[in-house]
């Protein structure tokens, strides 16, 4: 198998990457809470993973790649009893609103796809063994709680030690705890709750916290220690540190061998949040911009680099993939294979094998593109198009790409209008009408479409 090295929280280093089982890869990322639409910063989580799996996948590894749903969760039954519905009918109609704004980015549907919800069981041994192991306990008010300073090596991930962390605004305030570090495991049911959310135990009726899910469904799934798990950098503390506490101390043994983390989208250099109200649906994105832009611009910047979100920065992003969009449409890639041992090709594998190093992969797309743009060889546009591939871009054809609105534009010309209109600039000019036709020009510009003359009378068109 080819060399690859990832960067591990956990080492705070990059390292090469060994699995567990030769050509096998083992792979958990913690998915959506579904109580409402994605935003940008869930996009990122998605696409990054999703080019993760798919270069693993390239590079010869048989791949199990586990994102879990979130579905029982406090923010979950607040919004069901506002909404006066079912949980289960909240989490569906979100469930499936994140599964196309996903197909929408041209995320590959991981291998499994499991809910909290169907992990109770396993959820409540894990939290058996803990207790068993002095590491749970049942509090006064009914929860069973980690004890953290039972466990050693607590605030490795993190980089903190027990004494540095305090309770604060990510850590919940509870006089019942041994330790406000204490975190729950298992929350007593309360009056107010739907039956829905209300599970037997033997501490009683109740309902999962948090971070057990992750470590039931990950152990379940693909064993009690597996390659690689990943998430976005705010799930680092506490809820990863947690994952290890509870995994590590329910099985004696290490939970996971890389730790990877995302970085934030930021807006105006400030954390995209709901909190902040700088957060965009990745819906109300794509009203604006094609799909496959948002993808690209998620995969130009490093995954472990802060991105900024703006207008700008996504009208960059579209320019630069319709200069890949047009070496193809000028030179169709030929039908043969990729030639994994050439220039290019191994000047991008390096890159990715470089920590995912997207950036630089992309590099390589854009020399590639202007070789074609020179010399006009098939050969080459297939490898600019096979190597895109890799990241799921360009696979599409150019005149689709170059002609599409957003799905969610309102206002703009459709390819009906635009062909009206051109068809009105070919019969100004043949009436030898030089002003009318330079007027239908600037105005279709003006609602961003380019017009291009090519030899033999044909006029092509693309959205600017």
């Amino acid at each position: 198998m080819t060399a690859i090295k990832i960067y591990n929280t956990l080492a705070r280093d990059k390292q090469a990457f060994v699995p567990m089982q030769p050509g096998k890869v083992r792979m958990y990322v913690c998915g959506m809470t579904v109580y409402d639409y994605c935003h940008l910063g869930h996009a990122r989580v998605m696409v990054v993973f999703d080019m993760v799996q798919r270069w693993l996948r390239a590079s010869g590894y048989e791949v199990t790649y586990v994102r879990n749903i979130t579905d029982i969760d406090d923010k979950i039954i607040k919004r069901a009893v506002e909404n006066g519905e079912s949980i289960s009918s909240l989490t569906g109609r979100f469930i499936a609103a994140m599964d196309e704004d996903a197909a929408a980015l041209g995320v590959q549907k991981p291998d499994h796809e499991p809910r909290a919800t169907q992990y109770v069981p396993q959820m409540l041994d894990i939290i058996d063994k803990l207790e068993s192991r002095g590491l749970a306990y049942k509090a006064a008010d009914g929860d069973v709680n980690y004890s953290v300073r039972d466990f050693p090596s607590y605030g490795r991930l993190s980089g903190k030690s027990l004494d540095d962390l305090r309770a604060g605004e990510r850590v919940e305030r509870n006089s019942d705890k041994r330790d406000p570090l204490d975190f729950v495991l298992w929350k007593s049911a309360k009056a107010s709750e739907p039956d829905e959310v209300k599970w037997d135990s033997k501490w009683g009726k109740g309902r999962p916290g948090w971070h057990i899910e992750c470590s039931a469904m990950s152990c379940e799934l693909l064993g009690e220690q597996f390659d690689i798990h990943g998430g976005g950098e705010d799930l680092q503390f506490p809820h990863h540190e947690n994952e290890i506490a509870q995994s590590e101390g329910a099985h004696g043994h290490a939970f996971v061998n890389y730790w990877m983390h995302n970085g934030f989208i930021r807006v105006d250099n400030e954390k995209m949040s709901k909190s902040l109200g700088n957060f965009f649906t990745i819906r109300d994105v794509l009203k604006k911009y094609d799909a496959e832009v948002v993808r690209f611009f998620i995969l130009r910047a490093h995954y472990r680099s802060p991105l900024n979100y703006s207008d700008a920065h996504l009208d960059d992003a579209r320019h630069a993939l319709s200069r890949l969009y047009t070496a193809l449409k000028e030179v169709p890639a030929d039908d043969a294979p990729l030639e994994r041992e050439e220039e290019h090709a191994l000047r991008f594998a390096a890159a990715m094998n470089d920590d995912f190093n997207t950036p630089v992969a992309i590099a390589v797309l854009f020399d590639l593109a202007n070789e074609v743009n020179r010399g006009k060889s098939p050969a080459l546009a297939r490898q600019l198009k096979g190597l895109a591939g890799m990241l799921g871009l360009l696979q599409r054809s150019a005149q689709d790409f170059l002609q599409s609105a957003p799905a969610g534009a309102e206002g703009g010309l459709d390819e009906a209008a635009i062909g009206e209109r051109i068809d009105a600039r070919a019969a100004a000019k043949k009436a030898k009408n030089f002003a009318e036709a330079d007027r239908i020009r600037a105005e279709l510009l003006a609602a961003g479409v380019v017009l291009e003359d090519k030899p033999g009378g044909i006029t092509e068109w693309r959205r600017a």
